[in-house]
């Protein structure tokens, strides 16, 4: 079995969680999709990139991306910078050939995006979004379930991605929260939500947008005692109307005082309904409003499918699934999914140009903020 060679453009916060997936993916997978092995890091300090390089055993530490994307001996890349830093790399990585795994959102504006666009006409690799929701077990058998047709014609939806830490107005100015780093909540969770919509429920046909910055200054990473301006939203609330006629509400906010990393799914049909929460991601949630509500309710209400970790095969049933499933199990099943496609020589799904889809509805949101109008999508 080939051995494919990884390299890694960023290796902050993401790309540990990257790493994670391929240290771990042989406990989980039998067999796995591919034979991996981590071989260069890249950041923007070499210490960074040197420490990145010992705790994950590879051998090559860089601060040039090139270096890894135009390397031959490098196989797949994975793409964990900031979002202003994608664009760059991304292209460099098509032009070699390689196959790519993209943290999201793809890019940090919508003309960047487009460039991809151009680019992939002639890519010939495998290449993956990272949009890792897609990978709740819950999620996928939700999938199943609509594509199924149990919930009938969907007529309206709700779905968020909640966090608190902008709160704190004394929380500090990190690049999420920095519009020239290609920040701000659309793109750090609003791009998930965004996408596991359409993925559920097909394409957007208009939306309407606010957004809101809770503080207008907050202090500096580099010196607390400095306040610098925020000038990237803390939180967004969408109306949309997607094409198959269905309506609803789409949030994606860090003002949420009590939340931590909670992504609400409800799904309401003329047949049934669907709910999912991540922060109890073992069950998803079905109501089936075609069972007997007699007498005195009969069997009707709502039923508890405990999905746990029963992905299919080649995972391995390992931890067992009934063990209650984490975050971390999530972005394992998203790479493995990716790395299939490479074994197979297949395109990644979600690939580049849902990444496009994405960053589109995006920058239409960001439109629709700023004219106070809905905006067709």
């Amino acid at each position: 079995m080939k051995t494919y060679n990884i390299g890694f453009v960023g290796f902050g916060f993401i790309g540990k969680v990257h790493a994670y997936g391929y240290i771990n993916l042989p406990l989980f997978y039998d067999p796995v999709p591919l034979r991996a092995k981590i071989t260069h890091v890249c950041t923007s300090r070499m210490e960074t990139a040197q420490r990145g390089c010992t705790q994950v055993g590879a051998d090559h530490a860089t601060t040039d991306y090139r270096e890894v994307t135009e390397n031959p001996e490098v196989d797949i890349v994975h793409i964990c910078t900031p979002n202003h830093l994608h664009k760059d790399a991304v292209l460099s990585a098509m032009q070699q050939g390689k196959h790519i795994y993209c943290d999201k959102p793809i890019t940090a504006t919508l003309a960047e995006a487009e460039e991809i666009r151009v680019a992939l006409e002639e890519y010939w690799g495998t290449a993956q979004m990272t949009f890792q929701n897609r990978f709740f077990s819950s999620i996928m058998r939700a999938k199943q379930l609509l594509d199924e047709g149990v919930l009938g014609r969907v007529l309206e939806f709700r779905a968020a991605y909640l966090h608190a830490g902008s709160a704190n107005p004394d929380a500090p100015l990190k690049w999420k929260l920095s519009a020239e780093a290609g920040g701000g909540v659309i793109a750090d969770l609003g791009s998930h939500v965004i996408d596991l919509v359409h993925y559920l429920l097909g394409d957007y046909e208009t939306i309407l947008a606010e957004t809101k910055i809770a503080f207008p200054d907050r202090p500096s990473v580099a010196d607390p005692s400095v306040r610098v301006t925020v000038d990237a939203e803390d939180c967004v609330m969408m109306l949309a109307r997607m094409k198959s006629g269905a309506l609803g509400h789409l949030e994606a906010t860090k003002l949420a005082t009590g939340t931590e990393d909670e992504f609400r799914v409800e799904i309401h049909g003329e047949k049934g309904a669907l709910r999912f929460n991540s922060m109890a991601p073992h069950f998803l949630e079905y109501f089936d409003a075609t069972a007997e509500d007699q007498p005195l309710g009969g069997v009707r209400g709502w039923t508890r499918i405990d999905v746990g970790q029963r992905y299919p095969a080649p995972a391995n049933g390992f931890p067992s699934p009934k063990n209650s499933i984490g975050w971390m199990r999530v972005h394992m099943a998203c790479l493995a999914n990716f790395l299939q496609a490479v074994a197979d020589g297949a395109p990644g799904n979600p690939g580049l140009a849902q990444g496009i889809y994405v960053q589109r509805i995006m920058e239409r949101a960001r439109q629709s903020a700023k004219e106070r109008a809905w905006v067709d999508c």
